[in-house]
């Protein structure tokens, strides 16, 4: 174990997370690609890649509405413009922007109509800002954006071209003070696992799981619970990604995927159980899928590849799908960070023929999917994983190597129910018996109904 883990407060006599270096050491490492690329500056609405440029945040409501911009040019600070007052909130708590932080209302995903004009003000601010500079004629990098912004920026005579891919270059690698967000991050859904694990029972249902899960992550201090997917019984096979309100039965198999974020850093975090009881096609299926994630683990290291991860996980024919796509995310590795999804990118879709190199300070999740031969059960597992110099740090803990089963044991007149056992007993010898005798008795009588005059 080399990556510390830290209490939330921060303290005169010990060195914890520093947030002054974290926001100098994202910046620098967009500022470092965009020296080296065509581009003459990237302007980005994805509101991760304004939170890694600019340190700002106005809260998990804004995530999806493109509302919130940041320009950064070459050999420059970045320049924000943001929502109404929180532009001004900026310029007072965040002395790191200063009057760089500036108000500015794009489109509103769509809700701001044509006529309104607000496709050609960002059009204008940005081409004012590159003219400034001598960056007009420049490409512009974008890395998300709606089309009327995209079309005004055309008519400003600015050529766009894709950013995302330099902004997802300079997330791919994490600082020091990332990887101990992304550690604490995870360490708080350990917790959330506890509590779930001694709350699971039969009866319980999926979605009084997920408050149960959100509860223990928001009074931890979780900045945001992306979802909880709650998937048990029959719906577990095949996954369908959502949870809903069915109720846990004796014998059911659950996983669960957690996601949440702690300093806008964020976890994808499976683990399986099974309430009461398990059958062998359960356990040998949970087998299955932690052999397949382990193999995964083993290969991570620097100067390997995502292809030699990848091929080890099973073609999706040997698991039911016609094809790579069908299957896509059953087994799969990703980065994480800011996002859920960064680079690399793990799977048999697109790894196999276009291989990564596994380098140092990446961060990434391992998740393996695996069905029962009964037709319905499924395991489902996930591993964080950080690239250390030398090899590996695993940062996900809550036990996941052997199946647990949760809401057990029942006690009878002969002892404890044993965990791994089928819903339907198998007759034991005295049934047997019965069944023979009664068929012994019975069978004069059969012959005496089919007999002929």
């Amino acid at each position: 174990m080399g990556i510390k883990t830290f209490g939330t407060m921060a303290v005169d006599w010990e060195q914890r997370i520093d947030f002054d270096r974290l926001r100098r050491e994202r910046l620098q490492r967009v500022k470092d690609l965009l020296a080296r690329s065509e581009m003459g500056a990237v302007l980005c609405f994805d509101m991760n890649n304004v939170r890694y440029i600019t340190a700002t945040h106005i809260g998990t409501w804004a995530q999806d509405k493109i509302s919130r911009f940041t320009l950064l040019t070459r050999d420059a600070e970045p320049i924000l413009w943001d929502f109404g007052s929180a532009a001004r909130h900026h310029q007072q708590q965040c002395d790191w922007m200063g009057d760089r932080s500036r108000a500015g209302i794009p489109l509103m995903r769509g809700a701001m109509t044509p006529e309104m004009g607000r496709s050609e003000d960002v059009a204008r601010k940005i081409r004012i800002e590159l003219e400034m500079r001598g960056l007009h004629k420049e490409p512009l990098g974008i890395d998300v954006v709606e089309p009327p912004i995209l079309f005004a920026l055309q008519r400003e005579g600015i050529t766009v071209v894709d950013g995302q891919q330099l902004m997802s270059d300079a997330r791919e690698i994490k600082t020091r003070d990332e990887i101990s967000l992304l550690t604490h991050s995870a360490g708080m859904v350990d917790a959330a696992y506890y509590e779930l694990y001694k709350a699971m029972k039969p009866g319980m249902r999926e979605n009084d799981a997920v408050a149960l899960v959100a509860k223990t992550l928001y009074e931890m201090g979780s900045e945001y619970v992306e979802g909880v997917n709650a998937i048990s019984g029959e719906r577990c096979s095949p996954h369908p990604h959502v949870f809903s309100d069915r109720v846990m039965r004796p014998g059911d198999p659950v996983y669960y995927d957690i996601l949440h974020s702690y300093m806008g850093y964020r976890t994808c975090y499976y683990r399986c159980f099974a309430i009461s009881s398990a059958s062998r096609a359960l356990v040998d299926a949970y087998k299955r899928c932690r052999d397949y994630l382990d193999a995964a683990i083993e290969l991570v290291r620097p100067g390997r590849t995502t292809a030699e991860i990848a091929a080890v996980w099973p073609k999706a024919h040997e698991f039911g799908f016609p094809n790579e796509e069908s299957a896509f995310a059953l087994q799969m590795g990703h980065g994480i960070g800011l996002a859920i999804w960064e680079k690399p990118m793990i799977s048999r879709l697109v790894s196999l023929e276009h291989p990564h190199e596994i380098k140092p300070g990446m961060v990434f999740a391992l998740e393996t999917f695996w069905p029962s031969t009964d037709g319905w059960s499924a395991a489902r597992i996930e591993e964080e994983i950080v690239v250390t110099e030398t090899g590996h740090e695993v940062i996900t803990r809550f036990p996941a190597e052997e199946l647990l089963v949760a809401g057990a044991p029942f006690v009878t007149v002969s002892g404890t129910l044993p965990t791994v056992r089928e819903l339907e007993a198998p007759p034991n010898r005295e049934v047997i018996e019965m069944i023979a005798s009664a068929a012994r008795a019975e069978a004069p009588r059969a012959q005496k109904v089919g007999a002929k005059d």
